[in-house]
């Protein structure tokens, strides 16, 4: 069976470590999915614990109802991370990111860089 990305899925033949690596061609756009996801769940799960009305979030967040529509359904398409970054500022939210070292891969700091393999932003 073919995915819309060119993608074949055959019962067990692809195995991936998440539903983003499934769904992304390159482990960067599966990590950038993942990242915007987990921001949108964040973002709505505020609106919703406020009781607001999508009305009033779009207002607090300095958008548009339709956009907070679209943000609430999930559409990680329409959404870059300075977006979400923005939206949640407006909200009175700080965010920050933690690195990690990927699975299967070697930290920028065990090549020898002298990077750190792990760092809060």
């Amino acid at each position: 069976m073919a995915t819309s990305k060119g993608k074949t899925a055959k019962g067990s033949d692809n195995i991936y470590a998440s539903v983003w690596d499934a769904l992304a061609d390159t482990p960067e756009q599966a990590a950038n999915l993942r990242a915007r996801a987990e921001l949108m769940c964040q973002i709505a799960e505020v609106v919703k614990d406020s009781g607001w009305t999508q009305v009033d979030a779009a207002t607090r967040c300095g958008i548009t109802q339709p956009r907070i529509n679209d943000l609430l359904r999930g559409r990680k398409s329409r959404f870059s991370i300075d977006a979400l970054v923005n939206i949640a500022t407006a909200l009175g939210r700080t965010v920050s990111f933690e690195l990690q070292v990927a699975r299967g891969r070697r930290a920028a700091s065990q090549r020898g860089s002298g990077h750190p393999s792990s760092a809060a932003l």
